[in-house]
């Protein structure tokens, strides 16, 4: 397991500017996520210092050489869950490793993925759960369902077999997006992946069964979102972090109410701008290399 001082979650404008401060002042950094949206074919008018329009991948391109000459390392994975140790470091868990950080940013942006299920809500809390460690629990030896097409609903029903043996996957009318490796790991674990999409849900006192498109229904007590990428909605969850609605909670100093966890950009949810971003990563920077270098410092990391 690779141990670093400081973790970012994301590498947008936020999670790159984190890292050029960072990495500046000696701190050990890792950036991992995969490449945003705006990385792509966007023009950019507003940007300060830039007379002309600017295409944003050609700014992406410069922020992520940058933080490289400083000696940020860049790996682009997606990141699929985040744990908090007994020692108060943290455990993050990617497509293909798993890695140790003093501290961590979140700067992955803001998940607007939805279910389609038209009464999710009803039933949040009531059987509906975004959190397979917080909840899985509750389920032991009943059935359960985890919802989505990629990577992170496959690992969600994996690790919902700690619980129970009784475990499904429901793409939501989706082709899957995993690779062979995870469906026969699905396979191994009795894991049937159904390939419907859910309309509704039901249940008197809770949730008893799903009911797809088609008219059919399955019997499950438990149904776990997991739709899209795991993204800083499904990390405060996990991690028990105050949210306000899809965004998290951070102060002035982008601190979250968990030690050593940060957040800056898009998932904070104030003036979704890439101006705002930088200056929200390069704070959020600052409060962590001053975390890192008091709880770990490199001769002791």
């Amino acid at each position: 397991m690779k141990e670093v001082q400081l973790l970012i979650i994301g590498q947008g404008p936020a999670g790159l500017s984190a890292a050029i401060y960072a990495s500046r002042a000696g701190i050990d950094t890792l950036v991992i996520g995969m490449k945003p949206k705006i990385d792509g074919d966007y023009a950019i008018d507003n940007y300060f210092g830039f007379e002309n329009t600017i295409q944003a991948a050609d700014l992406m391109d410069a922020g992520r050489k940058q933080a490289i000459r400083f000696g940020t390392e860049i790996i682009t994975e997606r990141v699929l869950t985040i744990h908090m140790e007994e020692d108060m470091t943290y455990k993050v868990k990617t497509e293909s490793g798993h890695y140790k950080a003093c501290a961590i940013i979140i700067a992955a942006g803001v998940s607007k993925t939805r279910s389609g299920i038209k009464n999710e809500d009803d039933y949040d809390g009531k059987g509906v759960s975004h959190c397979v460690s917080c909840d899985g629990f509750f389920y032991r030896g009943r059935q359960v369902m985890a919802l989505g097409e990629g990577v992170y609903a496959a690992n969600q029903a994996l690790e919902l077999t700690s619980y129970t043996e009784k475990v499904a996957l429901c793409t939501q009318g989706k082709k899957p997006e995993f690779g062979d490796e995870l469906k026969a790991k699905l396979d191994e674990a009795g894991i049937p992946v159904i390939e419907k999409k859910i309309e509704t849900l039901e249940g008197e006192n809770g949730l008893d069964r799903v009911k797809f498109d088609d008219g059919e229904t399955f019997d499950t007590e438990g149904l776990f979102i997991a739709m899209g990428e795991a993204g800083s909605t499904d990390f405060a969850y996990t991690l028990g972090l105050e949210r306000n609605g899809h965004y998290l909670v951070a102060n002035e100093k982008q601190e979250t109410n968990l030690p050593g966890i940060y957040a800056a950009g898009d998932c904070v949810g104030r003036f979704l701008q890439i101006g705002v971003a930088v200056g929200e990563g390069s704070i959020a920077a600052r409060q962590a290399i001053k975390y890192a270098k008091e709880k770990c410092p490199k001769d002791k990391s």
